[in-house]
């Protein structure tokens, strides 16, 4: 977990349907002027582009947004730059994005033509298998992932009672009086952005992100995603009470609430597991498990359950690491075939855009 102050979250994760997507959500009309949808493949430097882009942002001061790359954390897909009103995008498969006001708000960079064509054509075969082995192991990860849920919606069809949904019906009132006043002038919107995703190394919750954004933090111990009952009550209020939210969905089930985040309140409301444990300062703890009365008739089978979940995530996430060597192959193919002069210039020709000719040296690498 890192502490370090940025604001990190993932648009997309790998779930039971496919990559289930949010890149096209990333930048909001009502204050985006300027969307740079990049395009291009591996090795043209869409990760290096966007990492120079936000170090420049940084050393001129400004706030940026990072979102990562769900199969390799250690990547960025995305930037938000809030001062310039501007967002970045790699709009390269598997979070395919296309524009929807081409010119007026989104435009394309095409960093292909860096590529070699001619000396990249011999490759064909030997690309196309490591690419098809890339989508082999998705594929199979969301398998995984499915498995996974099933089991997780069977369980909390036995959890859920109507007591239990009672019971979060009036902790969430509760919640609402104490923390999350009226304020007035309209109803707030919210955003939708990942706070965890299954990748190669393993679950990974983004919690430096809370730690930058809220100071009060209601852990909800919750093994089974029963926090969504709580949730999603939650959010109605803090949106009709005027307040702005990132409204986090689950991994395995994103029409379900898993996170919560009002950074004007300085307030946030995460679920965490015995698998995936919240290791900052909590303002409160709700035991969701415990409200559901986990115990008796039903325990061993929510042991077998558990201990399944947990393997189909290892096997999700082994699926995943997989995927991302044989997209670290494709990219060692590609890379001596990529016209890196051609790319550093795009690359500057698009900064010098975007801050206006007062983009400070950044060098191209860390």
């Amino acid at each position: 977990m890192r502490e370090d102050g940025k604001i990190r979250y993932f648009l997309g994760c790998e779930s039971p349907g496919g990559f289930y997507s949010l890149y096209g959500r990333l930048a909001d009309p009502a204050w985006a002027e300027t969307v740079y949808i990049l395009k291009g493949g591996p090795g043209c430097g869409q990760t290096e582009l966007l990492r120079r882009v936000a170090r420049c942002s940084e050393a001129l001061g400004e706030p940026v947004e990072y979102i990562l790359c769900p199969g390799g954390p250690e990547e960025l897909d995305c930037l938000v730059l809030p001062v310039r009103k501007t967002a970045l995008i790699d709009g390269g498969a598997p979070h395919v994005v296309e524009p929807a006001c081409p010119g007026a708000a989104e435009r394309y960079v095409d960093l292909s033509g860096a590529y070699d064509h001619a000396a990249l054509r011999p490759l064909r075969p030997e690309l196309t298998a490591r690419l098809a082995a890339v989508r082999d192991c998705r594929r199979r990860a969301g398998r995984c992932l499915g498995a996974a849920e099933e089991i997780r919606r069977d369980v909390r069809a036995i959890l859920a009672t109507p007591t239990l949904r009672e019971r979060a019906v009036r902790r969430a009132q509760g919640i609402l009086r104490r923390e999350i006043p009226p304020r007035g002038g309209g109803a707030g919107l919210a955003r939708q952005l990942f706070l965890d995703a299954v990748t190669g190394r393993g679950l990974l919750r983004l919690d430096g992100t809370v730690l930058a954004l809220c100071r009060r933090v209601y852990v909800l111990e919750d093994g089974w995603g029963l926090s969504h009952l709580l949730l999603s009550h939650l959010l109605g209020g803090a949106l009709a009470a005027g307040y702005g939210a990132a409204a986090c969905p689950s991994l395995l089930c994103p029409g379900r609430l898993a996170h919560l985040l009002i950074p004007e309140l300085s307030l946030g409301f995460v679920s965490a597991s015995p698998a995936l444990p919240y290791r900052g300062g909590r303002w409160r703890t709700v035991h969701m498990d415990a409200m559901a009365e986990t115990e008796g008739r039903n325990r061993p089978r929510l042991r077998f359950a558990k201990k399944m979940t947990q393997a189909l995530l290892e096997e999700a996430a082994q699926a995943l690491a997989e995927a991302g060597d044989a997209w670290a192959d494709a990219q060692a193919l590609y890379r001596p075939h990529v016209n890196t002069a051609w790319a550093e210039r795009a690359a500057e020709r698009l900064m010098e855009e975007i801050f206006d000719g007062a983009a400070p040296l950044i060098l191209s690498s860390d």
